[in-house]
């Protein structure tokens, strides 16, 4: 009796849970500045854990054409000085030749190619990465998370190889594969 009334009692709820509904482009076009937003990254660990860190200082664009979003652009440029993993050991060796090489390194940059609408508020950006002077293709997946009083926000995440990059050091102890996971927000104007 009790498990038919939680089956019943879960339909009821799911029911009334609101679902994301399509994003009408002309609401979202326009230009944003990227604000109070994320940039966080974990490298995996043959024996578990790895490393989690993420940038203090990046600053970048978002323009969404709202009559064809392949139109739209993202424009972000890391400073890589400001990696912080909360471990002063960690965060010196980013910063070291072996890894970002901020003494001569001083941004890095991704310019958007391409953006494909994939769902209703989800969205492929294939760009170009460049990182300690070489430049690749990246692909990012972002959803759209809200949209509301001229800002609007993001969650985007995206798998680089840190190999291509000159960053390989310490593979295969430590994945090759970079993880990538931002909480991107920006105001209009």
């Amino acid at each position: 009796m009790y498990a038919r009334l939680l089956r019943v009692l879960a339909v009821v709820l799911l029911a009334a849970t609101p679902t994301a509904a399509a994003v009408d482009l002309d609401q979202a076009a326009g230009s944003y500045t990227i604000d109070g937003s994320s940039i966080r990254f974990t490298i995996g660990n043959a024996s578990g854990g790895g490393i989690k860190a993420g940038f203090g200082s990046f600053k970048g664009t978002i323009r969404i054409d709202g009559k064809d979003i392949s139109r739209s652009r993202v424009d972000i440029t890391i400073f890589p000085a400001s990696v912080s993993s909360g471990q002063q050991r960690i965060d010196n060796f980013l910063k070291s030749d072996a890894v970002f090489d901020v003494a001569n390194e001083r941004q890095i940059a991704f310019r958007s190619a391409s953006v494909k609408r994939t769902g209703d508020n989800t969205a492929t950006i294939v760009g170009r990465l460049t990182a300690r002077g070489k430049t690749f293709n990246e692909t990012f997946n972002a959803e759209l998370m809200g949209l509301k009083g001229g800002r609007i926000s993001f969650h985007v995440t995206g798998k680089v190889l840190r190999s291509r990059y000159g960053m390989d050091v310490g593979t295969p102890i430590y994945s090759n594969v970079v993880n990538f996971d931002m909480a991107l927000t920006g105001r209009r104007g």
